[in-house]
C-alpha cells in the first residue's frame, strides 16, 4: 500500500471522527459557559447544576445530528469496505 493511500485513508478517518464528534460537543461547551454565566451572575456555586443541562444538550444533539452522524459514518465505512481489495492486494 502506498504512503499516499495511508495518508488518505487516516485524512479521512480524522474528519470523519471531528464530523461525528463535534455537534455533541459544541452543544455541551455551549450549555456548560451559559450554565456558568447563570452561576456567575446570581452567585450560585452548586457544582452539580451543569451536569444535568449538557447531559440534557447531548442527548438532545444525539437525536437531532444522528442521522447526519451515522451517514457520516456509513461513507467511511463504505469507503473502507470498497477499497480494502486494493488495500490487500498492493505490497
Amino acid at each position: 500500500m502506498s504512503q499516499d493511500k495511508v495518508i488518505d485513508l487516516v485524512s479521512s478517518g480524522l474528519y470523519t471522527i471531528v464530523m461525528v464528534a463535534a455537534p455533541p460537543l459544541i452543544l455541551g461547551l455551549s450549555v456548560g459557559l451559559i450554565v456558568s454565566i447563570f452561576q456567575a451572575v446570581t452567585s450560585i456555586q452548586e457544582q452539580t447544576l451543569a451536569f444535568i443541562p449538557k447531559i440534557l444538550a447531548v442527548l438532545l444533539s444525539l437525536l437531532l445530528f444522528g442521522p447526519f452522524m451515522l451517514s457520516m459514518l456509513t461513507q467511511y465505512y463504505n469507503q473502507l469496505i470498497t477499497e480494502l481489495p486494493y488495500i490487500i492486494n498492493q505490497r
